[in-house]
């Protein structure tokens, strides 16, 4: 199969075939990708088309012209059968044949019954002539109604055997019915065409009135149906041939739509190609559902599951009663699936639905089940049914009338009072109206709809429900809700079921009884709670179901367009809808960080741009991807040389990337490295030095980087010096575009830009060019030895002093006419006027530029945090200290985790404030923050990050404040933790109160307490006071609690009363030597006076421990004795009022052993025994006895009875021979006793003489007469029928007429019945012997038979 999950759709233009690709990626400038790998393996598949799968190849375009090459189909096995047997119907008890016929004559056939192979008997006959077979199954029964499959080499073919029954034979009673059905059809028929004629006259004219587009007038529509709705009555219908219970039945698709209203007929688009239907079944009847499903288009085989309800899965109750079948048709490649449901009982009755999935399709349908009670034969005549329109003649007078069936039905005339019909009606369920109709004579089955509707329907009250739960409720996961009924007994006993299930009581499952409620809770719901619940209260039910919501997974960070560069890694989402799989290792990688979701791209291309999406069933986020072509920038180019002889010539530039290597070209050939000429590559800096000038040195200079293409050029010029006599001078003079000493002559440039001063300049001799800065430039004169030719000498000076240019950042050049300064990469410090001076003899010029060098702002201060909130925070900064030379637009903030190398961008506009609110952030996770100024010429360095902090927020207040006691002095306050605690540490609570009346509040104590109560102490006795109570944390306090109104500080008086525990209610069992431990809780104010007693004496203050507190008493015993039992009563005074309670203990040990043991009787293999109970039973009742017995010879006891209750016992299946002692020990509640009872006397079991008698045989006489037969017959030897004279495991010998069989080495598998076969053309003879194995290997059983006669073949 193809078409996985990463496979894609392609359609064709010119057939519309859709052709599944599995694997295939074709990219975005619309290039193909051969799928060879696939056409290999011959994988490829059309829907709807003719190409089925193999190696052919076709071409079929793609939606944008492209074509695309597909396998074409293999060569379908050839099937072993040139004729397959049919399916058939037979009725019961008939022979049935089924034939076949092989390609081959000598193909061996093996024929099938529910995947079980067929042997040829009695019931099934297999026959085989050359290449013919077939299969006779006689007398068939309900039985062999199943699937049979014949099997010839690899093919398979399965067939089915039905069965019908038997027609009854025709009388005279039948024909009559016959031809009473017959007239009943004819009325039938009649009142459907009447009625398909109204529906196309209706519908003949809406069409007429939307056609003209007018309002439709008032039509006798038909009254409508319910849904599912026949025509006609069921049994009316079964009366009425095939083709006329089709157009009876109601249908789906007939339905008028106005323009209007939505269409809401049924969509057939569904995997279903039939779908089964509602069905009715009589009690102990079978029916049967089909769904037939095409798999034309569908990838993978379909998969289909019945359920019945909502839950029940019927695939795991098939068995006697419910059978699951699948059949499949390879011609019309329909598979169909059957659920038969036998011996129907009216618990089937309900609602059903057939799931059908292939992959990602998925269809269902719902259809119901109605099981009607048996009837009496006797119940319904249909004879009585007709009437004679004449009954003066007699019987036969007159003509039959049928009408009676479709009336009230008059057999029995009852005298007792009217049957209200509408009154039945109006009670019964929808599914019965069609029965109830047709019982008292109803025809207008639309008139009885109509007149139903107008008719109110009192809901019936229950005798056991006050109050009933509602039809459905909805919780969400993880929270609590509770069902909640009133019962009209207050005893009733109620059981709560889940999806018919009872339910246990449980930590999740909290029953509660409140009066006539009674309440249900679940706790933390999760899925698994989504059901159906029921309540009982004994025959009567209410019926509910949850529906558990799941809260959606919120996306709490959006996504952030990113831009990179090609060749990149980029962490993403979801992209353009279509799900991005990990079948492509490299390219796509998920990762998980707690909440965060991370789809990692490696390598981005241009193919990666698009939108990616991060969806969650609560919400998605998109953000877009640019991917840009890596483009490599030149920082700083080479620039051309004038450099004297002997000098040095330096050609130096930088890229973006330090990486690229690069190659030197002189005059388009390769420089090499020599001792002269240095080649170096340091990070992004590529230089070519050139030693010791030569004229030949002189050319063109080329740099190449390696991947790109683009050059960098520059020209070295050898400079010789030459002195020529000037006959004619002219004073110097500098031609700038604007006059200098002005501000129209300052010149802006870019910080890492090239600066060029292109200077137009005359005079002859050659004027001698001085470059200054700041006017401390001085002129340098030319040497006397040069001549005055029309060459022109530049210096730079700077201080007084001339700049060099060996770092080749600055570069002076003079030609003819024009003077040119170049500064490579210009930097800050280069700002300021710079002077030209030109001399010559005949005098000088002087003109001045200013030149400002402007750059990305300084970097600002680390940003100071001002405050923090929940999840936000206000961060302030000062502006840098340099603007770069034009003002700043803006700033850009960065945050970060503490623990993370990754910083996010929190706007991308320049933001003009100094303080800004950053949000969205998690709560107690530390962050940094740093900030970029930004002016017009770009964004600076980041800043230094601020210190770290953690967005915080206060909790919430603490709830439920309220008076614990209080006392003349004191008083208890309690509370509970507050909703939401926050994510930082917790530190306590802090307790204020006030006098009434007064803002002042004071603490109650130092510091802060963990604990969610406190006692506050010393305050004014009768003072009104207020209280209130505030959680603190690291971001301070929460808002107070307080209570709802003043307290005044007084004690209140209390009666003293006692609450005895539950388990003290009952007598108190103790083991003599354990610890008793009574805590009895006591109320009453002011503290009360308790009094221990036992029998109406003070205890004794060595043995029993008392200790009391303001709120309960303990009694304490650390080692208990039989005289600690008794009555211990506990008395609470507080003045003249009291209160008493008791508790009763009980100290139980060990019994005594029994007395008087002995042997009563002896017989047999047996002994009487018989003891009388131990004196002392341990203060508690004896719960049994243990009797042992022990052999006199070794002495060794074993058990005979444990915990036996009567004081005697009979020992039985003692050794004969042998000599025993008994012995007896008492058991109560503590344990069996120390010491046991020995019987006195021992018991002697006799010997009796027992002599075994072998039964004697008579020895069978074997002897036989020989005999001869002529021609020799030829032997075969059969196990189970099936031939096996070419089985290694058997040898088969014969020997003067003795035929041997041998099996070597038996196991219970050979067990079975083995024929031996002999014929001749006299005739055949056969015997057989029925084989079986005991488990005793390596036995060598034989089968022998005698000497064969031609008198015995002939019988």
């Amino acid at each position: 199969m193809c078409g996985g999950d990463n496979a894609e759709k392609w359609r064709c233009r010119e057939s519309g075939a859709e052709c599944v690709v599995p694997h295939y990626r074709k990219d975005r400038g619309g290039r193909e990708e051969t799928l060879q790998r696939h056409s290999e393996r011959g994988v490829g598949r059309f829907i709807n088309g003719t190409y089925k799968g193999g190696v052919q190849k076709s071409v079929f375009p793609d939606t944008e012209g492209h074509s695309i090459k597909m396998p074409e189909p293999a060569k379908k096995t050839a099937s072993a059968f040139k004729k397959k047997p049919k399916s058939t119907t037979a009725v019961i008890g008939q022979d049935v044949v089924f034939k076949a016929e092989t390609e081959k004559p000598d193909a061996k056939v093996k024929w099938q019954r529910d995947s079980a192979d067929i042997a040829d008997g009695d019931k099934y006959v297999i026959a085989a002539d050359g290449g013919k077979h077939s299969l006779t199954i006689k007398n068939i029964t309900k039985e062999d109604d199943v699937v049979y499959a014949v099997i010839a080499g690899s093919s398979k073919v399965k067939f089915e055997l039905k069965r019908k029954r038997r027609p009854a034979p025709v009388t005279v009673k039948m024909q009559l019915l016959q031809e009473q059905r017959n007239l009943l059809q004819l009325q039938l028929k009649t009142q459907l065409r009447l009625q398909l004629q109204l529906q196309l006259k209706t519908q003949l004219r809406l069409r007429l009135q939307l056609k003209r587009q007018r309002p439709p007038l008032p039509l006798p529509l038909p009254l409508p149906l319910q849904k599912n709705q026949p025509l006609l009555p069921q049994m009316a219908l079964r009366l009425l041939p095939p083709h006329l219970q089709q157009r009876a039945r109601p249908s789906r698709t007939v339905v008028h739509h106005h323009p209007n209203h939505p269409d809401t007929r049924q969509d057939l688009t569904g995997l279903f190609m039939e779908k089964p239907q509602s069905g009715e079944v009589t009690v102990g009847e079978n029916i049967a559902f089909t769904a037939k499903v095409c798999s034309e288009t569908l990838l993978k085989k379909p998969t289909v599951r019945w359920f019945k309800g909502k839950w029940m899965d019927l695939a795991s109750k098939a068995g006697k009663h419910l059978q699951l079948k699948e059949l499949y048709d390879r011609n019309t490649k329909v598979y169909t699936f059957e659920m038969h449901i036998m011996d129907a009982k009216p618990n089937y009755a309900g609602g059903y639905r057939c799931e059908v999935s292939s992959r990602d399709k998925f269809d269902s349908c719902n259809f119901e089940l109605t099981v009607h009670e048996a009837r009496a034969v006797s119940e319904f005549d249909i004879r009585a049914a007709f009437r004679r329109t004449s009954m003066d003649g007699g019987e036969e007078a007159g003509e039959l009338d049928f009408s009676a069936l479709l009336k009230k039905r008059a057999v029995q005339v009852s005298t007792g009072p009217e049957v209200d019909v509408w009154e039945i009606l109006r009670n019964a369920p929808a599914s019965e109206y069609e029965k109830i109709a047709f019982q008292y004579g109803i025809t207008d089955l639309r008139g009885m709809l109509k007149r139903l509707k107008k008719m109110k329907k009192e809901e019936k009250k229950s005798a056991a429900f006050l109050k009933k739960l509602d039809p459905a409720y909805q919780v969400e996961k993880g929270q609590k809700i509770k069902l909640a009924i009133e019962v009209a007994n207050p005893d009733a006993e109620v059981k709560w079921l889940k999806n018919g299930q009872e339910i246990k009581l449980s930590g999740r499952y909290i029953f509660e009884n409140i009066g006539n409620k009674r309440y249900l809770t679940i706790n933390h719901c999760s899925l698994a709670d989504d059901a159906a619940y029921t309540c009982v209260i004994g025959d009567e039910k209410c019926f509910t179901e949850l529906f558990v919501k799941e809260p959606p997974v919120l996306i709490l960070r959006n996504l952030e367009d990113q831009m990179a560069m090609k060749g990149e890694r980029v962490e993403f989402e979801e992209k353009d809808g279509v799900e991005l799989t990990r079948e492509e290792a490299f390219k796509y990688r998920f990762k998980k960080d707690g909440r965060k979701h991370i789809l990692i791209i490696n390598e981005v291309t241009k193919e990666d741009c698009g939108h990616y999406t991060a969806k969650t069933n609560g919400g998605e986020s998109m953000a877009e991807l640019l991917v840009q072509e890596k483009e490599l920038e030149v920082y700083q180019s080479i620039a051309d040389l004038t450099v004297k002889a002997k000098e040095e010539a330096v050609f130096k530039c930088e890229v973006s990337d330090e990486n690229v290597k690069g190659t030197w070209y002189k005059n388009g050939v390769e420089v090499k490295a020599d001792a002269r000429t240095h080649i170096t590559h340091i990070g992004r800096i590529h230089k070519l030095a050139i030693d010791d000038v030569r004229p030949e040195d002189e050319g063109d200079y080329t740099f190449v980087p390696e991947g790109y293409a683009f050059n960098l050029s520059a020209k070295l010029n050898f400079l010789e010096v030459k002195i020529d006599y000037v006959p004619r001078q002219d004073p110097p003079k500098i031609h700038l575009d604007c006059a200098g000493h002005t501000a129209d002559s300052t010149i802006v440039v870019v910080a890492g830009n090239k600066l060029r001063l292109d200077v137009p300049i005359t005079g002859d001799p050659a004027p001698t060019v001085v470059w200054t800065k700041s006017e401390k430039g001085l002129s340098r004169k030319p040497r006397n030895d040069q001549s005055t030719d029309a060459e022109f000498m530049a210096d730079l000076m700077k201080d007084g002093e001339v700049i060099t240019n060996a770092d080749g950042r600055v570069h002076v050049e003079s030609t003819k006419g024009h003077c040119i300064f170049t500064i490579e990469g210009a930097e800050r410090q280069d700002e300021g006027v710079y002077s030209v001076i030109v001399r010559n003899p005949a005098g000088e010029d002087t003109a001045d530029i200013n030149v400002k060098v402007v750059d990305v702002p300084d970097p600002p201060q680390a940003p100071k945090i001002l405050s923090v909130g929940e999840d936000s925070c206000v961060v302030t900064w000062e502006p840098p200290l340099f603007d770069g030379g034009q003002p700043v637009l803006g700033y850009v903030l960065e945050r970060k985790k503490k623990k993370s190398y990754r910083w996010m961008r929190l706007n991308f506009d320049p933001y003009p404030e100094l303080t800004y609110e950053a949000k969205r952030m998690i709560e107690g996770v530390a962050y940094e923050m740093r900030v970029y100024a930004v002016n017009t010429i770009g964004m600076s360095r980041h800043s230094p990050a601020s210190q770290p902090f953690v967005p915080i927020a206060p909790t919430s207040e603490p709830i439920g404040l309220t008076v614990d006691d209080i006392s003349d002095t004191t008083i208890s306050l309690k509370w509970r933790a507050p909703d939401r605690m926050g994510s930082v540490p917790f530190d306590g609570y802090g307790v204020e109160y006030c006098k009434e009346g007064s803002d002042e509040w004071i603490p109650a104590f130092e510091g802060l307490t963990e604990r969610n109560s406190v006692m506050i102490r010393d305050l004014p006795t009768g003072e009104k006071m207020q209280f209130r109570v505030r959680a603190y944390n690291m971001a301070g306090p929460s808002a107070p609690a307080t209570l709802s109104q003043a307290v005044t500080i007084r004690e209140i008086m209390q009666r003293p009363k006692i609450w005895i525990p539950r388990n003290l209610r009952q007598t108190l069992v103790k083991k003599v030597g354990e610890t008793i431990n009574i805590v009895i809780p006591f109320q009453g104010k002011p503290r009360p006076k308790v009094t221990w007693t036992k029998g109406g004496e003070p205890l004794d203050p060595k043995h029993v421990s008392i200790r009391n507190s303001d709120t309960d008493t303990i009694l304490f015993i650390r080692k208990t004795d039989r005289k600690d039992s008794g009555m211990y009563e506990v008395q609470v005074q507080i003045e003249n009022v009291e209160d008493k309670a008791s508790v009763n203990i009980q100290i139980v040990d060990l019994p005594g052993p029994p007395q008087n043991l002995k042997i009563t009787d002896i017989w047999g293999f047996n002994v009487a025994l018989e003891w009388k109970p131990p004196a002392d039973n341990g203060n508690c009742d004896i719960t049994g006895y243990t009797i042992q017995k022990a052999d006199k010879k070794t002495m060794e006891w074993f058990n005979v009875y444990e915990h036996y209750r009567r004081t005697n016992c009979v020992a039985s299946d003692l050794i004969m021979g042998n000599e025993y002692i008994f012995r007896v020990y008492a058991a109560n509640m503590v344990g069996l006793s120390q010491d046991p009872c020995l019987s006195k006397d021992s018991a002697y079991i006799q010997k009796t003489g027992i002599v075994y008698k072998p039964p004697v045989y008579k020895e069978h006489n074997f002897a036989e007469a020989p005999k001869f037969t002529h021609p020799l017959p030829k032997v075969t030897w059969y196990k189970n029928k099936m031939d096996i004279s070419n089985e290694a495991k058997y040898r088969m010998f014969s020997k003067q007429g003795v035929l041997t069989l041998e099996i070597r080495k038996p196991c219970p598998f050979d067990g079975g019945v083995y024929m031996c076969k002999a014929v001749n053309d006299s005739g055949e003879d056969t015997v057989e012997c029925k084989l079986e194995l005991l488990s005793n290997p390596g036995l060598i059983v034989n089968k022998q038979v005698t000497q064969i006669t031609k008198e015995d073949t002939k019988k």
